[in-house]
């Protein structure tokens, strides 16, 4: 069947309806073929399903392995690329043009733009580079297009790397803020145990705690032996999205139109987050260092206790030195702290337009200015 997202499982949580913004997680072994070429035929069923989820109004990125893969196959090189890190990084670059141009041409052949973004650990973890890429991911989806995400293994080190796509998938799900990430694999989900090697293994179809029991059930090899993760590296990522109040779902992705498919049967692992968004932004209330303030008014103070962004008119003083993405706290008229968040401004910009309306902003910093000093996405209430 061409999949249209006739939908059967209408409590699927990752469903268009149920879920906006979607990631789905391509691995190695299901993009490409034991002797390094595209599985063109199994994508092409893939990205319909992809154009089907767009025309429902679901927002799609994707994080696609492969470029390592195809990469060695065009380059010879021994053990798939993977003898050493500079035959890894060699075959990431040759790989990596193969592996785009694919995505490109199908999603084009259903009127969809693709969009490239190589990411290393270091552009999530260092929070001025997550500003940057969570604006550039929004931005690009909000443009109904499709962003084909990949860890940039062309100059990633042991040091600097995720290692594997599941984790990665579960970082721009949160970068992306989006209500879901699927990860299509070459197990259909959970076993309690390694389902080749215990024939009494028995499927799991949710988890609603990731604990020490839950971590026991896996083990951290490949099927295939071709990509990078397992099933603890599909546990670690579930934690990542999970601790950002995302679903994360592991399904099989041998089956054609394998997106539809899971939407349709919910036939898969899904993992539920505990308390939904607002663990999104723990880390911002207890975890980061704060390196300066800026003080509200009482208008502002009200607008913020509704979920606003913090604008700069109803700011009125800004204490500490701060760059753009560094976590400050917001401060009350009696000057409590109300909010803590990432800011969007250097503390001398954000000094230089306290109190100022919006559209005074660009004659007052002499560029394109950003909407608000804090934004409501990466800001949580004390």
């Amino acid at each position: 069947m061409v999949a249209g997202l006739s939908v059967v499982r209408n409590d699927n949580p990752l469903s268009p309806a149920a879920c906006p913004r979607l990631i789905v997680k391509v691995g190695s072994a299901l993009l490409v073929a034991p002797d390094g070429t595209i599985r063109r035929d199994w994508l092409a069923t893939l990205v319909a399903d992809i154009a089907a989820a767009h025309a429902a109004g679901q927002q799609v990125a994707i994080v696609s392995s492969g470029a390592i893969a195809l990469g060695a196959r065009r380059l010879k090189l021994p053990k798939g690329g993977r003898a050493s890190l500079e035959d890894a990084q060699a075959a990431a670059a040759t790989g990596q043009i193969a592996l785009s141009q694919a995505w490109s041409d199908l999603l084009a052949s259903h009127d969809l733009v693709a969009a490239q973004m190589l990411l290393t650990l270091d552009d999530l973890e260092d929070r001025r580079r997550y500003l940057n890429a969570s604006a550039t991911l929004d931005r690009l989806l909000s443009l109904r297009v499709v962003p084909v995400i990949n860890e940039n293994d062309s100059v990633a080190t042991a040091e600097i790397r995720f290692g594997d796509n599941d984790r990665l998938a579960a970082r721009v799900g949160q970068a992306a803020g989006a209500q879901g990430v699927l990860l299509l694999s070459d197990i259909d989900g959970l076993y309690t145990a390694n389902p080749q090697r215990d024939p009494e293994a028995r499927f799991v179809e949710r988890v609603e705690r990731i604990d020490a029991a839950i971590f026991a059930m896996a083990d951290g090899g490949t099927a295939s032996g071709m990509g990078s993760g397992g099933m603890i590296s599909k546990l670690q990522a579930a934690q990542i999205a999970n601790s950002a109040g995302t679903t994360l779902a592991i399904a099989s992705g041998h089956h054609d139109h394998a997106l539809s498919r899971f939407i349709e049967t919910g036939h898969g692992t899904v993992f539920l987050p505990e308390r939904a968004k607002r663990a999104r932004k723990a880390w911002l209330a207890g975890r980061l260092r704060v390196t300066g303030s800026i003080q509200v008014d009482a208008g502002a103070a009200a607008a913020l206790a509704k979920g606003k962004s913090l604008l700069p008119a109803g700011a009125t003083e800004v204490s500490g030195i701060f760059q753009r993405g560094d976590v400050i706290d917001v401060l009350g008229p009696d000057g409590r702290a109300l909010a803590r968040g990432l800011a969007e401004y250097d503390a001398a910009d954000a000094a230089r337009i306290v109190g100022q309306r919006s559209d005074r902003l660009a004659a007052i910093l002499g560029y394109a200015p950003r909407a608000a000093l804090i934004h409501c996405d990466h800001m949580v209430l004390l």
